[in-house]
């Protein structure tokens, strides 16, 4: 008997008649396969759980993405703590519009600590990201520099947290949390 989430075809369990299972194209299939997926057609795409999750993770990244047209606006002015204060808040704007995929995100990372495989290939995205952020900031011209922006991150990703879970609900205007956020963690050093 199949799970009910599985569609049925390529079960690794005995069904009722005893068979041994079989793929959507009849092959029969090894007991242990190599990897930790159920097979079926995304096994055929991801080598592993966490190959899957951490390609959900660059599909957030994807969705999130920001709006070249805003980017180019932003990109006119002058490079200040007010056009950076700005570039934050669009961060945290693009991050709230659908709270499902921060979320998502979220328990992507909480699941990464728990699982070592899922932690490298998540860390690896995690990463690339940042990286991209700093090379961004430093061709804006930007005040500060991959410490700062690392400090922004760690700040954004608690604000994202507290406002998307539940919150310790400090009544504090979130453009005003992010103004001071710049204002001090990059002001005073850049």
């Amino acid at each position: 008997m199949t799970s009910p989430l599985s569609n049925g075809r390529a079960s690794t369990r005995v069904n009722r008649c005893g068979a041994k299972p079989r793929s959507a194209s009849g092959m029969p299939l090894p007991a242990t396969i190599g990897f930790s997926l159920t097979t079926s057609t995304a096994s055929n795409y991801f080598p592993s759980r966490a190959a899957l999750l951490a390609a959900l993770a660059e599909r957030i990244f994807d969705r999130m993405a920001p709006d070249p047209v805003v980017l180019a606006d932003l990109g006119r002015r002058e490079p200040s703590l007010a056009l950076m204060t700005d570039y934050l808040r669009y961060v945290v704007e693009r991050t709230t519009r659908e709270p499902d995929l921060t979320r998502a995100l979220f328990e992507l990372r909480l699941e990464a600590s728990r699982r070592p495989e899922l932690r490298r290939a998540l860390g690896d995205v995690l990463r690339r990201g940042y990286a991209d952020d700093v090379a961004f900031h430093v061709a804006a011209g930007l005040p500060g520099g991959a410490f700062e922006v690392s400090l922004l991150h760690y700040a954004v990703d608690g604000l994202l947290l507290d406002q998307l879970t539940t919150s310790i609900d400090a009544g504090f205007d979130i453009d005003q949390v992010v103004s001071a956020l710049v204002t001090r963690l990059v002001g005073a050093g850049g």
